[in-house]
């Protein structure tokens, strides 16, 4: 029996929406002029209009006291006068880079000019927590996937031309300031079979790579320490680093420039209706449709429910929590329902270091077989670096400080060992940053869940959604307005395989 058959009951409906009440009054301020400053008069009737208006201002000013005590409707919270419209076509959640590729992409190909309404809620406006910020800013071609491979590539190509994607009449050029210095993979004899499988598929693919054997290697870079390496795989063309946050600005930019909105809040809630289904084997499946979104307004009680056609999930590392809301997860353990958005964030530290005597301007992106990799930060000397923790030594998420000490213990030993010179390096600074991990295969979700027939997901990306947002965004972008993949099929990345239990696992992942 197929897993579509085994789904039973009936999904549960979304929460209702609250109602709040907007407070329009201003609070009396007594260092405000007033009229009780006047000076007196000694005529009758003067004084008569003054005692008029002293008891008018004095019962204004009972009335403002009494809208202070605990029983009134008043509030200290600013009123955010930047609501969102009552009704759009698309809401799109997560205002990173892939949510604005996404409605960059929209927008590019809506039919006619203003024909597809857009808005982008984003709840962090500085970007304090966001992934796409907070990466080390890579892209490679060397993945075991081809559907990665494909991803990388297509996206190569759109930052290769971005101006004639991005620019913005009169508006200075896009620069991401692209490093090409290539990926460097290091395998040990354990996984050297291994990287001799993903080097053809990357190759059938075509993308430009190359083994070098232990030799070649110390030939091309005599600063490396080559003991332990059995192969090695380095990218030709199309791989290197830029600046993340040049390319999300760069999409934010054109996307508003192509009448997308974005609105700073949080999205709180869902308002849907549930249709119920009876499948051939008199099962009752539930299937959710989106009427409304609640979009709550920063330092403040107000919201605005948004009534829209479709939402794209692209809120990252907290899209698991957004799917939520709508019951996802929360349902019979043995029922599509109960099975979970696996998507959550991951805490990863980059450690900025000096070191004078380190390699050269032909660095390339270095990821060693331990785990350990780094890079070059611009010239004199810098660079950056880190590794992931092993699974059951995750840091904690609830804050984005950094542990110093995980450097001292698990990065700096594996880094001098593979570049002596690493030996005399100081670090000079540190971040902490969220993946949007897929705990069930590592690989982004892109797609419609099918038990909420419009809500589409982008996310789950695993460290890669940065390099793979402009192919990921016209992907998403194809699955809304032309209703499948047109130029690249991502089908294996749907919500199907998590549904059945079969993992597409990635054997690149950093």
């Amino acid at each position: 029996m197929s897993a579509w058959r085994r789904l039973p009951g009936k999904a549960r409906s979304a929460a209702g929406l609250l109602t709040s009440t907007r407070v329009t009054e201003r609070l009396w301020d007594p260092r405000a002029p007033s009229t009780c400053s006047q000076s007196l008069s000694t005529s009758g009737s003067s004084r008569n209009d003054y005692l008029k208006d002293l008891q008018a201002q004095l019962a204004g000013m009972r009335k403002k006291a009494a809208d202070v005590l605990p029983s009134s409707s008043w509030t200290s919270l600013e009123i955010n006068t930047g609501l969102p419209p009552k009704r759009v076509d698309i809401v799109i959640v997560g205002g990173g880079v892939v949510g604005w590729s996404i409605a960059y992409w929209l927008k590019k190909k809506e039919k006619v000019r203003g024909g597809v309404q857009v808005i982008v809620v984003e709840r962090d406006p500085t970007y304090s927590q966001a992934s796409t910020v907070l990466s080390a800013g890579g892209i490679r071609q060397q993945f075991s996937l081809p559907e990665n491979i494909h991803l990388s590539l297509a996206s190569a190509d759109f930052m290769r031309n971005i101006n004639e994607h991005l620019g913005v009449l009169n508006e200075e050029p896009v620069d991401l300031q692209f490093n090409h210095s290539g990926y460097l993979f290091l395998a040990n004899e354990k996984v050297a079979h291994i990287m001799e499988e993903n080097y053809n598929t990357q190759r059938l693919a075509g993308a430009k790579v190359s083994l070098l054997s232990p030799t070649q290697l110390k030939e091309r870079f005599p600063w490396i320490d080559t003991d332990g390496v059995a192969l090695a795989s380095y990218g030709l063309e199309n791989e290197g680093w830029f600046d993340p946050w040049t390319l999300l600005n760069a999409f934010k930019r054109k996307a508003i420039s192509l009448g997308v909105t974005q609105f700073c809040g949080e999205v709180t809630g869902f308002k849907s209706i549930t249709n119920v289904l009876t499948t051939v084997d008199d099962e009752k499946v539930g299937i959710k449709r989106i009427k409304s979104v609640k979009v709550q307004m920063p330092n403040s009680l107000q919201y605005q429910p948004v009534d829209c056609a479709i939402v794209v999930n692209a809120a990252g590392a907290f899209s698991g929590k957004l799917a939520e809301m709508l019951g996802i997860g929360l349902g019979p353990k043995d029922s599509f329902s109960g099975i979970p958005v696996p998507v959550e964030p991951r805490k990863r530290y980059v450690y900025v270091v000096h070191c004078p005597d380190g390699p050269g301007l032909d660095t390339p992106f270095l990821i060693d077989y331990s785990g350990v990799y780094f890079r070059r930060e611009g010239l004199g000397g810098t660079y950056i670096t880190g590794v992931s923790p092993e699974e059951g030594e995750e840091p904690d998420t609830s804050d984005l400080e950094v542990d110093h000490q995980f450097f001292q213990d698990k990065v700096w030993p594996k880094l001098a060992s593979r570049v002596p010179a690493f030996e005399k390096l100081k670090v000079s600074s540190a971040w902490a940053g969220f993946y949007d991990y897929n705990t069930f295969d590592q690989n982004g979700i892109i797609g419609v869940h099918p038990l909420i027939n419009n809500m589409y997901f982008a996310t789950g990306f695993s460290g890669h959604g940065l390099q793979h947002s402009p192919a990921v965004g016209r992907a998403v972008a194809e699955l809304i307005l032309d209703g499948s993949f047109q130029t690249l099929d991502l089908n294996n990345f749907g919500f199907k395989r998590i549904l059945e239990q079969e993992p597409m696992l990635e054997r690149n992942i950093v």
